[in-house]
């Protein structure tokens, strides 16, 4: 059930005495409107921070790095969604919309509506458990496990199981010896997973899909990461980043044909003295030209399972 919330007094920041009055509404939690919000309740404004989302922090608590100094953006923001929650200033209207605005630059009364949740997000940890036993996936019928064919991906994933005696809390290495030997995780290998250990495939698909290490999509037997931290950029890389493009006829992010080269960027290989720098699966080969480029695919290529 949604709730319709009345906002009224949303005037202007100053009146013509200059006496701070009303209140300030910030639409939008991202990065910018966090640090507007901050920055007017320091100042004594009440602030009311409206987001569509059920969480804030935009896209920014969805980057690795930031330019140009490849700062972790987890490491910038979360300071500033903590001060934002706790403010006593801020009021957070998280998984709302603005339904109508009424009044005059200076004094508007707003109208909000809040969108029902079946969680209480303070209590939330995001183990997604929740989706298990969700009324409406139960009401339309959406099957937790399907019956499945016994193929070679089933099989050899019932022995790495075996190999960690079926436990549970060897997930992540269960999911690592599946990705080592399908170079990916197939979805027959997950529902496998989720079977013999006893986990729903919510857990396990939240799980795989959770961290960078894994990939729900086909990969290559071996996999070339070209660095493109700002060292490197400046030496070429991106030169030496087309010449891979071009000999494998692929794009960043994509896998040859057959399957047995993936070419991918990172950010910062922390190997800056060595740039322009390339790896291929945990070798690194610095000084990188596009001339050792063709060296490097051909010296891999002769080594194909």
């Amino acid at each position: 059930m949604t709730k319709t919330r009345f906002l009224p007094g949303l005037h202007g920041f100053e009146n013509m005495e200059n006496n701070k009055v009303g209140a300030v509404m910030v639409v939008g939690a991202g990065i910018a409107g966090i640090q507007a919000s901050l920055d007017l309740a320091d100042s004594g404004y009440k602030v009311y921070l409206v987001e569509k989302d059920p969480s804030i922090g935009g896209v920014m608590t969805q980057l690795d790095k930031t330019f140009p100094t490849n700062d972790c953006s987890m490491c910038i923001v979360s300071p500033k969604l903590v001060e934002c929650s706790r403010h006593a200033n801020v009021e957070l209207l998280t998984y709302s919309d603005i339904e109508k605005v009424q009044g005059e630059a200076g004094h508007f009364t707003i109208r909000v509506n809040k969108k029902a949740r079946s969680v209480d997000p303070a209590k939330c940890t995001g183990c997604r458990e929740c989706m298990t036993a969700c009324p409406v996936s139960k009401r339309i019928q959406i099957p937790e496990t399907i019956e499945q064919e016994e193929t070679e991906e089933t099989h050899i994933t019932d022995q790495i199981i075996a190999k960690y005696g079926g436990k549970k809390q060897a997930l992540i290495m269960i999911l690592q010896d599946v990705q080592n030997r399908f170079h990916y995780l197939p979805e027959a290998a997950l529902r496998r997973i989720s079977t013999r250990l006893e986990l729903s495939f919510a857990e396990i698909y939240g799980t795989a899909s959770f961290y960078k290490a894994f990939s729900l999509e086909p990969r290559g037997q071996h996999i070339i990461q070209v660095c493109m931290g700002t060292a490197c950029h400046v030496r070429g890389a991106q030169r030496i980043l087309e010449e891979f493009e071009r000999l494998l006829s692929i794009n960043t992010g994509q896998t040859t044909e057959d399957r047995l080269f993936t070419l991918e960027t990172v950010n910062c290989l922390g190997a800056c003295a060595l740039g322009p720098i390339v790896t291929v699966d945990e070798g690194y080969h610095g000084n990188m030209t596009p001339g050792g480029a063709a060296k490097l695919i051909d010296r891999y290529a002769k080594n194909k399972r």
